[in-house]
């Protein structure tokens, strides 16, 4: 598979939304390929990989959620941002859980999504050059993101700071310190760097 560090695709069926958001990202010298349907994106997006996807949760046909697992999201090398509205955050957090990098909320102002975009395709580069994840008890069930989130945690970053460590919203570090705690049978933080770190719990 081919990687475009210059490339923004930007899936939704909305002409206003498509529109918009390839203006905003080729004044600013990316190049940009529009998606109204999920199937013609998968199709690409599988071929060549751009520096970053920006998905509607809502699509025709496939949801935003069924082309996340099409294209094993967890493991894509771009970020992946879903967009959602208000109503929308229980379907952004299933979408968090299935690999999206994190989530959009509408209404969204330009200088936002520039600079989540900026700071998650940065963030990914400083990963690819990054250390492996420590193995203890269970960390065989955790995904890449949820070890990294996992790290912050267990080195005492807040959900705020490990969010700007790793280009990500606090509420997204939250979706993935639930996942990380549910897998791990951990109760609080205290529990979790007991169980990194191979202690028994504490009476």
């Amino acid at each position: 598979m081919k990687a475009d560090a210059e490339a923004i695709y930007i899936v939704d069926d909305d002409p206003a939304v498509l529109d918009a958001l390839s203006v905003l990202f080729s004044m600013e010298g990316y190049v940009v390929e529009t998606f109204s349907d999920g199937d013609a994106f998968i199709n690409s997006a599988t071929k060549t990989f751009p520096a970053c996807v920006i998905l509607d949760v809502h699509m025709p046909g496939r949801s935003g959620i069924e082309i996340l697992k099409a294209l094993n999201a967890e493991n894509y090398p771009a970020p992946i941002f879903i967009i959602s509205g208000q109503g929308d955050i229980p379907m952004a957090v299933e979408a968090i859980r299935n690999g999206a990098f994190d989530f959009i909320e509408k209404p969204f102002s330009a200088e936002t999504v520039l600079q989540r975009v900026r700071e998650s395709i940065a963030a990914m580069k400083s990963r690819k050059s990054g250390n492996g994840s420590s193995v203890f008890e269970g960390s065989d069930l955790l995904t890449r993101r949820e070890h990294e989130v996992l790290k912050e945690i267990t080195d005492g970053a807040s959900n705020k700071e490990a969010g700007r460590t790793l280009g990500i919203s606090p509420r997204t570090v939250e979706v993935h310190r639930a996942r990380i705690m549910e897998k791990l049978g951990a109760r609080n933080a205290a529990d979790l760097v007991r169980i990194v770190l191979g202690r028994p719990a504490a009476g």
